[in-house]
């Protein structure tokens, strides 16, 4: 196909940051269609982007316009009506993280994706952060990964349960980390946790330690009522140490020397603009990408599955 047409539900400000101007910039796709309840969203977005066709209600979207994917970027408790809706409909669907409420959820859009012979994608950005992608590529040169760790930390004292208590914050937020534990170490056999509810009356902090199917170990630790956001990986083989802030550079290390490779993260992405070096305009190219090959993407339905239940794996195994 020439251009992929898409068509967006939701134009509120994660997609307006970093969907928007991603899609905007590739000559092979046109936003053919543009969908939300908020007539002044609504019609802000399409006039910055020129998008002739509005519509406040998205099945009549789907319905009038000739579409190759739909973007849902919606929040998790509301996503499961639309994304079953638009696989229904044949059609190629991304949506943001976490894929659903529950990995029940999750599980069935993936089986209608299947039936339906759809393309899906969730927008699990932190695989496609450039200095985190280029630090992987450096690592597994030396062999299979011997340990990781993800880490994510906020202060959110008294902010509340997300979305007024609809999903945890494991499940919502947190499962970033999760999710990047899956992309750098493999798929879990085991999990060992502890998770607590700190000066709240919901859980905020998630630790848990993993094996993976080739031995080698992983290691979560989040807390939501600490100094600030800090976000950062680790990934270890054999003589070789990456320490990452995919917001900033990347520190690595190997066979004792005591000065470290220093990799940038707006010189590997190559842009200073945060869409750029921080995986979204990546994701959006994947997708894209895939829809024109006829290919499924690496963080399709089935393998968000798998974080999800990896999410349900830490809740089962506290100690």
């Amino acid at each position: 196909m020439e251009k992929v047409k898409v068509g967006m539900i939701g134009a509120g400000g994660l997609a307006n940051a970093v969907h928007y101007p991603s899609l905007a910039e590739f000559n092979d796709v046109e936003i053919s269609a543009i969908c939300d309840l908020d007539t002044n969203r609504l019609k802000n977005t399409a006039e910055k982007y020129k998008i002739e066709k509005t519509y406040t209600d998205y099945k009549k979207m789907i319905k009038e316009v000739d579409l190759d994917a739909v973007y849902i970027i919606m929040p998790p408790h509301h996503l499961f009506d639309l994304v079953i809706q638009c696989l229904n409909s044949k059609l190629n669907v991304f949506i943001e993280k976490p894929p659903g409420v529950t990995s029940e959820q999750t599980r069935n859009m993936a089986i209608t994706a299947e039936k339906n012979g759809c393309l899906t994608m969730v927008g699990f950005n932190r695989r496609f952060i450039p200095l985190l992608v280029e630090a992987k590529k450096r690592v597994l040169e030396r062999g299979e990964m011997i340990q990781c760790v993800a880490t994510f930390y906020k202060n959110s004292i008294g902010a509340g349960p997300y979305y007024a208590g609809a999903i945890d914050i494991l499940t919502c937020d947190a499962i970033h980390a999760v999710d990047a534990l899956r992309w750098m170490g493999g798929e879990v056999v085991s999990v060992a946790s502890d998770i607590r509810s700190i000066y709240a009356e919901y859980d905020n902090s998630f630790n848990a330690l993993m094996r993976f199917e080739n031995g080698g170990t992983g290691i979560l630790l989040t807390n939501w009522v600490v100094g600030k956001r800090v976000h950062t990986f680790e990934m270890h083989a054999k003589g070789i140490s990456a320490f990452v802030n995919g917001d900033d550079n990347a520190f690595i290390y190997s066979d004792n020397k005591e000065e470290p490779l220093v990799l940038k993260a707006k010189e590997v992405a190559g842009s200073s603009e945060n869409y750029k070096y921080y995986g979204f305009y990546n994701e959006n190219r994947h997708f894209i990408d895939c829809i024109k090959q006829g290919k499924m993407p690496e963080t399709n339905f089935a393998d968000a599955f798998k974080t999800m239940e990896l999410v349900n794996h830490i809740y089962r195994s506290q100690i």
